[in-house]
C-alpha cells in the first residue's frame, strides 16, 4: 500500500512505525474472512482491511478523527485474527493501537461514553476498587432486564449487570503484600507471578492454581508488591498514559528480581494480559534509559502458563477423569501470542478428551471491555461461540482466559481455567466446573 506521509510526520515514531505497517498490506482481503466484526455485520469498513484504509486516510491527513472513523475502529474487538490469516505479516496490531490513541487525542465522544471509558479506567485495573463496584453490581444484577430503552447507554448498563457474577469469591491469598511460595522439594526454578486485577477478584482459584501447579514441579513463585494491572484494559482503549503508568510499574518491580535472585520466567496465567506484556519491549522503544531496556528483558522472558509448565515437563498423578473438554482458544493466545498446541497438548496429557469447535478462530466476544463497550456485537458473537461449544458434546469448556471465562460463564457448559484442570490432575483440588459437569452429567444419565 502506497502512503504520503510527510518528513515532519515520520519524525513521529508512532508514524513511522504504522507508515511500515501500512506499506506492508497488498489489499488481499484474506483478513475480511476470519474477522469477526465483518462475518457478522457484512460491512467492508468492519474488516481489517476496510479499517486500515480508513486508518491510513486518517493519520495521512493529520485531521482529528470523525465520527465515522470512530464508529468502525471502536466495532474492532482487536481478537488479532487478521495477523494469523494475512499472507504479508501486517502486524495489525500495533496499528489500530496507534490509532486508538489518536482518536482519543483529536475526537471528544459523548459525554456518557467518556464517563464510561473513565468509569472503567477508574475501577477495572485496580482490585480493591473493582471489588467494592463488583459488590453492588452483584445486588442490582437481577434488575438488568428492567433497565429500560435502546439507548447505546442503557445497553451499556445491562451488559455491566449481567457481567457481574452472582457472588464474589472470598479474596484470594495473592491479595496483599509481597509473597514468596517456595518449591517443594529441590528447587528447579524461579518465576515471578503476575497476579493481575480483573482476575484475581472474579476467579482468584485461576492465581491458586497455578502457584499449588508450579511450586509441586519445583518452582519457586515470587509475588512482587509493586506489580498490578498489565496496563491492557487502558492500552486498548487508547489511555497512553495510565497504561505506560501501570506497565512501568510491572517492569520497575520484575526487572529488580532479574537483577537480585533472578527470573526463569514472567508467568501471565490471562492471556489478554500475556500478549500485552510480551509487547512491552515495543510500548517503550522509545523511552529514555533504563526504560526500553528493563522493558525488552521483561518482555524476553514473559509466558503463558502453559508455555513454563511444557518447559518444566508438566505430568499428571491422578488417573484419567473421563471427561471430554472442550478447548476454546482465547483470541489473545491463539491470534497474539501464536499459542495454539500447547494448551490443547497439556490437557490431553492430563487425561482428558480434548474437542474443538467449529469456528475455533472466531472471537467469543469479550475482548477486554468490548462486552461492555460493544453489547450487541459481542452478545452476538457469545451466542454463536456457545452454540458451537455446545456442539461438541463436551462436559465443561476449558480456557486460559479470565474474560472469556466471564464472557462465556451461564452459557449451558462448566467453565474453567485450563491450569484449574491441570492442577487438579497433578494433586489439587477439584475445581467446580469439574464438580457442575459430574453432576450436569449424573442428571442427564438420571433423565434418560
Amino acid at each position: 500500500m502506497q502512503t504520503t506521509f510527510t518528513p515532519a510526520q515520520l519524525r513521529d515514531p508512532d508514524t513511522r512505525e504504522s507508515n511500515g505497517i501500512l506499506r506492508t498490506c497488498v489489499h488481499c482481503g484474506f483478513c475480511t474472512a476470519t474477522c469477526p466484526t465483518f462475518v457478522l455485520l457484512g460491512d467492508e469498513l468492519d474488516s481489517p482491511r476496510g479499517r486500515i484504509y480508513l486508518i491510513k486516510d486518517m493519520l495521512e491527513s493529520g485531521r482529528p478523527a470523525t465520527a465515522d472513523v470512530v464508529k468502525h475502529v471502536d466495532r474492532c474487538l482487536s481478537c488479532l485474527s487478521c495477523m494469523t490469516t494475512c499472507p504479508s505479516g501486517v502486524h495489525y496490531m500495533h496499528l489500530v493501537d496507534h490509532a486508538r490513541r489518536y482518536i482519543e487525542e483529536t475526537y471528544e465522544r459523548p459525554l456518557p461514553e467518556r464517563l464510561l471509558r473513565r468509569l472503567l479506567s477508574l475501577l477495572l485495573p485496580h482490585p480493591g476498587r473493582f471489588r467494592f463496584a463488583l459488590a453492588g453490581a452483584s445486588l442490582a444484577r437481577p434488575l438488568a432486564g428492567l433497565v429500560p430503552g435502546r439507548s447505546m447507554t442503557a445497553q451499556r448498563l445491562r451488559a455491566m449487570l449481567r457481567l457481574a457474577p452472582k457472588r464474589l469469591p472470598p479474596a484470594g491469598k495473592t491479595t496483599g503484600g509481597p509473597q514468596v511460595h517456595r518449591a517443594e522439594g529441590e528447587r528447579r526454578g524461579r518465576v515471578a507471578l503476575l497476579t493481575g486485577c480483573a482476575q484475581q477478584v472474579l476467579a482468584p482459584s485461576i492465581n491458586e492454581a497455578t502457584i499449588r501447579l508450579l511450586t509441586r514441579m519445583g518452582i519457586e513463585v515470587v509475588v512482587t508488591r509493586e506489580q498490578g494491572c498489565c496496563g491492557a484494559l487502558d492500552h486498548h482503549m487508547g489511555h497512553h498514559d495510565p497504561a505506560m503508568r501501570l506497565a512501568r510499574a510491572n517492569i520497575d518491580a520484575w526487572a529488580r528480581e532479574m537483577d537480585g535472585e533472578g527470573l526463569d520466567a514472567v508467568v501471565v496465567n490471562a492471556s489478554g494480559c500475556g500478549t500485552t506484556v510480551k509487547d512491552y519491549g515495543h510500548m517503550f522503544r522509545e523511552e529514555p534509559a533504563p526504560w526500553a531496556d528493563r522493558a525488552a528483558r521483561v518482555s524476553s522472558i514473559s509466558k503463558d502458563i502453559s508455555e513454563v509448565l511444557t518447559r518444566f515437563g508438566y505430568a499428571p498423578t491422578r488417573a484419567a477423569p473421563g471427561l471430554t473438554v472442550a478447548y476454546h482458544a482465547a483470541c489473545s493466545l491463539q491470534h497474539g501470542q501464536q499459542l495454539t498446541g500447547v494448551p490443547k497438548a497439556l490437557l490431553l496429557k492430563a487425561g482428558f478428551t480434548v474437542k474443538e469447535p467449529r469456528e475455533a478462530h472466531l472471537c467469543c466476544g469479550s475482548a477486554g471491555t468490548y462486552n461492555i463497550l460493544q453489547p450487541e456485537i459481542a452478545g452476538r458473537l457469545r451466542e454463536r461461540k456457545l452454540e458451537n461449544l455446545g456442539r461438541t458434546g463436551a462436559d465443561l469448556i476449558a480456557t486460559g482466559n479470565i474474560g472469556c471465562i466471564t464472557q462465556l460463564t451461564d452459557g449451558g457448559l462448566p467453565i474453567a481455567h485450563s491450569v484449574e484442570l491441570l492442577d487438579w490432575m497433578a494433586g489439587g483440588p477439584e475445581p467446580g466446573a469439574v464438580v457442575a459437569a459430574l453432576e450436569r452429567r449424573a442428571a442427564a444419565q438420571s433423565a434418560a
